[in-house]
């Protein structure tokens, strides 16, 4: 069965002083950035969000993961600001995402719900149709 599925978002406020900023030693002009999350993101959180960075423009320009509960960017310290713009509406877009996952798996609850009602109720007027046999059963005897 599958279960709703929780938005995350960037941890704010968060101590600057313990976020990880260190060189990166593959892309020459690179830095490798730990931002906080509010929490750790589950696997449906991930997918959504890869397909959201993926799908954006530059895509070769965009080294983003998601590691635990942080997000790992690579970027230049001249795009740094562009790329945390960038970040925050890429996890905007993965929460309308979330939204969108989130109601459809409500109203496919809704369905089933109906479904279980209704052969409850099938079920129901069954029994009473066969408690009026055995009652009939029991006249013609």
């Amino acid at each position: 069965m599958k279960e709703i599925v929780k938005k995350v978002k960037t941890l704010k406020p968060f101590d600057v002083d313990k976020v990880t900023i260190k060189k990166d030693h593959y892309f020459r002009n690179a830095y490798i950035i730990d931002l906080p999350l509010d929490s750790m993101p589950d696997h449906v959180w991930q997918d959504i969000f890869e397909q959201k960075w993926k799908s954006s423009r530059h895509l070769w320009d965009r080294k983003l993961f998601v590691i635990g509960d942080k997000l790992r960017l690579v970027t230049t310290a001249d795009e740094f600001g562009d790329k945390l713009d960038w970040v925050e509406r890429v996890i905007k877009e993965t929460n309308k995402g979330i939204d969108e996952h989130n109601l459809m798996i409500r109203k496919e609850e809704e369905i089933r719900t109906k479904e279980e009602l209704e052969k409850q109720k099938i079920w129901e007027e069954k029994s009473k149709m066969e408690m009026m046999r055995d009652t009939l059963r029991k006249r013609c005897i």
